[in-house]
């Protein structure tokens, strides 16, 4: 599972007494609600069908492939379907070949869920083995699955806006720049990336 609302509050509480600019945000916004995703197989199938659909479709597909194939927590069903299978429950050819990666990376036992390596970077490198796993995947899934407190995804776009805007930067900095900014908040990225999603969030909904 992914950070408890007491591990964000004190993060936050962390980052707002070291960055002048989070404490006036946190007195905007107020604290986030957790992100919590289970650990395991299931959460990286649903990240791959859901990729570039509405989450609707991303559910009506995910009830098609389920009766289709059936028990959908195994690694095996889908690592012994037919892609004629796949495709009959909705999943594009790119998307099957997906699915059949992450199936097969798990049932070989070269990349086992419950034991990632310890080193962020690492656990990263791991995961984007899996075809249709790229890095921002990879990040959101150790910070709302596993719960790693550091891990900074500064390639989202939502989280460059917001950044940018809490810190009073006219322009969208880039992943390098937030990146380079983020050195001094370890070990509470992950805790900022939430709250920076939290806080766009509410400027959606101010305007």
């Amino acid at each position: 599972m992914g950070l408890s609302a007491d591990q964000i509050k004190a993060s936050i509480d962390a980052l707002a007494a070291v960055e002048p600019a989070f404490a006036a945000a946190l007195e905007r916004a107020g604290y986030p609600e957790p992100r919590l995703r289970d650990r395991g197989y299931e959460t990286l199938l649903r990240t791959i069908v859901g990729q570039q659909v509405s989450v609707a479709a991303a559910q009506s597909i995910w009830n098609k492939l389920a009766a289709v194939l059936g028990n959908l927590t195994d690694p095996g069903t889908v690592a012994r379907a037919s892609d004629e299978q796949l495709r009959a429950a909705g999943l594009s050819r790119q998307k099957a070949g997906y699915a059949r990666s992450l199936a097969e990376e798990v049932t070989s036992g070269r990349l086992d869920l419950e034991n990632l390596p310890a080193d962020d970077e690492e656990a990263i490198a791991a995961l984007t083995r899996i075809k249709g796993i790229g890095r921002w995947s990879a990040e959101i899934y150790l910070l709302f699955a596993e719960g790693r407190p550091d891990i900074w995804p500064a390639g989202d776009l939502a989280v460059q806006i917001e950044i940018g805007r809490i810190l009073g930067h006219a322009d969208r900095p880039s992943e390098k720049m937030l990146r380079e900014w983020s050195k001094g908040w370890s070990p509470h990225r992950g805790a900022a990336a939430i709250f920076a999603w939290h806080h766009y969030k509410t400027d959606m909904d101010v305007i």
